[in-house]
């Protein structure tokens, strides 16, 4: 009697380790979502990104923000900045943790169920237990959990590129508030050369020495500067404000956000397209989110071919029957099959709608990979045009406009040239110092644009080449 009890707990331990190994499935936890975004976009996130789930982490991160604060914030300190404080990339972070958890449950099979029923008819008792549950579900495990990791890497990729999408908005901010900071300190310059060039024209208008047209002249471009001045101070206002949004400030926060005065200088040279493609191909995000879409397409049918047509239910029910006159008892044990049978739907449609999904999930990876090279070339030109572009005002422009200015300034220390004249070729220099700042931001924009297009996360750069040539009126002569 020991032995065939001893027996018995050895079949139940084995159906018990059976069983847990049958629903043990894919499993991911917030560490591991937060690890894996890290390591695809180390370029972007240097490793840093974390979620912040408890009051002392977020004190943490006050702190480490207060420092980064502390000095004028460079763009890389910005993504930090943006990394560590950011409630919305915060939030991204933890939806992405909650669509891994959920993708992570669709590969379990839904838990048993227990019956009991207890029925009282005269002197007898009968009382019956039962647990059932999906026979189907039970034997498609290894198939629901192959869906499930797909799901969960298409999952972690999508949030890999979300974050990449926000660091290179973060970047590109950052630059747009830069090159507007200092546009609207020259903007400042010109207006306060323009008041005091309009002010002596008022003087010598009223001494006789000018007449009513070259007074006229040097108000309008006094007026002129005051509208430029106007319109750079609110640009240098909404992308600062840009900036802040993107690096999620509160109020004391951004009183204390420090700019640098310029944008960083060029570098010394452009990146090579041959350079450009080697990291390219290491790994695009964009790629392999379209592969992982099409595998779990295709996990997917695989398991509707299946689950479509039916569905089984296994019941194993145990009923004890108590006859109080007789002071009886029977006990009873079986099992109950149940058979969805498809009459009225035998799955068609929805074995139609897998196979067209999969055929979708193929054909996209398809103009995926088609689209990839297109969009790293266009990336490219916009920055080696940017790099061309801002290095030929850097070395052309900007001194041959210097060699000029300092030309008339002799000309006029040797009088001859007037003041106003001296001043009409100051004026021509303003467009050759907003074409070389804007040329510098296209750079730095197309920079921001080009690693993201590397990592596979386009973001289309809109090239604008600003002419230095003066745009005529105002000589003042």
């Amino acid at each position: 009697m020991t032995g065939v009890r001893g027996c018995r707990r050895v079949r139940l331990a084995l159906g018990g380790a059976a069983l847990a190994v049958l629903t043990g499935c894919a499993s991911v936890t917030v560490e591991q979502t937060v690890d894996r975004v890290n390591d695809e976009a180390a370029g972007f996130t240097e490793r840093r990104l974390a979620l912040a789930r408890t009051s002392d982490e977020r004190a943490e991160r006050d702190l480490a923000a207060k420092k980064l604060l502390a000095a004028p914030l460079g763009q890389r300190e910005a993504v930090q900045l943006a990394l560590i404080n950011s409630p919305a990339l915060q939030a991204l972070l933890a939806q992405g943790w909650a669509e891994s958890a959920d993708a992570a449950q669709s590969g379990r099979a839904a838990n048993p169920i227990f019956i009991f029923e207890r029925l009282v008819a005269s002197d007898s008792l009968d009382l019956s237990r039962s647990v059932a549950f999906g026979l189907l579900d039970v034997l498609t495990i290894p198939a629901r959990q192959g869906a499930a990791r797909g799901r969960i890497e298409q999952v972690q990729l999508r949030l890999s590129s979300e974050v990449v999408d926000r660091v290179t908005q973060v970047r590109q901010g950052w630059v747009r508030a830069v090159a507007a900071r200092q546009t609207l300190e020259y903007a400042q310059q010109v207006f306060e050369s323009a008041q005091a060039s309009a002010e002596l024209a008022r003087r010598m208008q009223a001494a006789g020495n000018f007449n009513r047209i070259t007074r006229a002249r040097e108000q309008v471009f006094y007026a002129d500067a005051a509208t430029r001045l106007a319109g750079a101070s609110h640009q240098a206002t909404a992308a600062r404000e840009e900036l802040m949004r993107l690096l999620g400030l509160d109020e004391d926060q951004a009183q204390a956000l420090k700019l640098p005065e310029r944008l960083p200088d060029l570098p010394k040279a452009a990146l090579e397209p041959q350079s450009v493609g080697a990291q390219a191909t290491r790994g695009r995000l964009d790629i392999r989110l379209a592969q992982a879409a099409l595998d779990a397409a295709a996990k997917a049918q695989g398991l509707n071919m299946v689950t479509s047509l039916t569905d089984i239910e296994l019941t194993a029910r145990r009923d004890t029957a108590f006859d109080n006159a007789a002071g009886s008892r029977s006990t009873a044990r079986g099992f109950e099959v149940g058979v969805r049978l498809p009459i009225f739907d035998g799955g068609g449609l929805q074995r139609d709608a897998m196979s067209a999904r999969t055929l979708a999930a193929a054909n996209q990876l398809e103009a995926t990979i088609r689209i990839a090279g297109s969009n790293l070339r266009e990336s490219y030109s916009a920055y080696r045009t940017a790099y061309d572009v801002a290095r030929h005002h850097r070395d052309e422009v900007v001194p041959l406009r210097k060699v000029i200015a300092e030309e008339n300034q002799l000309r006029y220390n040797g009088m001859l040239i007037s003041v106003f004249e001296l001043m009409a070729d100051a004026r021509e220099q303003i467009s050759t110092v907003v074409a070389a700042i804007d040329a510098e931001q296209q750079f730095w924009l197309a920079d921001a644009a080009l690693q993201a297009s590397v990592i596979g996360r386009p973001t289309r750069a809109t090239l604008a080449v600003t002419s230095s040539a003066p745009s005529g009126g105002g000589a003042g002569h």
